[in-house]
């Protein structure tokens, strides 16, 4: 199935639980569902099971994994699976398709790490603008098909888990690090200014209007201003002060 096909199973299926994943903070459960005949493995997360946090509003982490998949798509970068926000058994939450992996294969240990830098530049350059305050290196996983070795999307590399994106104030916590201070490419900046085009418009195909009822005004002129201020410095940003780091850092 191509995007369009994979997004519109996942919002008008009807799921059945897989299993629990007992690692995350949050409710989570990796589901199996059914549209037409045919079956797709999701990760379904509520909001009704969300773990109140401090800094962020209670019941949007959800709304938060759906903003992150939109922005992923209106970039044209395609590295958040296909998420949409859908009733389950437990009520409202996102829905994301899952990605085949090995768990075990994450940032801190993937193989000839060097043909990997175009995707993880990206991946920087989208923690930098979400203001993802978790990129663990567990969240970036490589596709794995291990019955089909001949698989096409073998090796390519997912970004999960963005509950905790998109505060207003600087959250950012990542262990992508390694391109601090080097120039963003201009690919990713045209994508950039793309983007900020794109966010800027209330247009309901376009990202702002896309956002608006998934985040608060404050958080989408923030988004907005990470963009231009992105486009602006062309370098990737230093580490700052505080906690630049997430815990556990895999």
């Amino acid at each position: 199935m191509n995007e369009r096909e994979i997004l519109t199973h996942l919002q008008n299926g009807t799921i059945e639980t897989d299993g629990y994943v007992p690692w995350g903070s949050n409710f989570t459960v990796v589901v199996t569902s059914v549209c037409d005949g045919q079956e797709l493995q999701a990760v379904y997360k509520p909001r009704q099971g969300e773990r109140p946090l401090w800094d962020f509003p209670t019941g949007t982490l959800c709304n938060r994994e759906r903003a992150a998949f939109l922005v992923s798509q209106a970039a044209g970068w395609d590295i958040v699976p296909p998420t949409v926000l859908m009733q389950g058994p437990k009520g409202l939450g996102s829905l994301q398709l899952f990605i085949n992996h090995d768990p075990e294969v994450h940032f801190f240990n993937f193989e000839e790490k060097q043909t990997l830098h175009d995707a993880l530049k990206t991946i920087c350059l989208f923690d930098v603008i979400t203001n993802n305050a978790d990129r663990k290196g567990g969240h970036i996983i490589m596709e794995d098909h291990e019955d089909d070795p001949n698989h096409a999307s073998n090796g390519r590399l997912w970004a999960i888990d963005h509950g905790i994106a998109f505060h207003d104030e600087p959250k950012l916590r990542t262990v992508v690090w390694d391109y601090a201070g080097q120039p963003i490419p201009q690919n990713l900046l045209a994508d950039l200014d793309k983007l900020d085009k794109s966010v800027r418009s209330p247009a309901e195909g376009d990202l702002g209007g896309q956002l608006q009822p998934l985040l608060s005004s404050r958080e989408l002129k923030a988004f907005s201003y990470r963009v231009r201020r992105m486009l602006d410095l062309k370098v990737f940003p230093e580490p700052g002060p505080g906690r630049p780091y997430p815990w556990p850092m895999v």
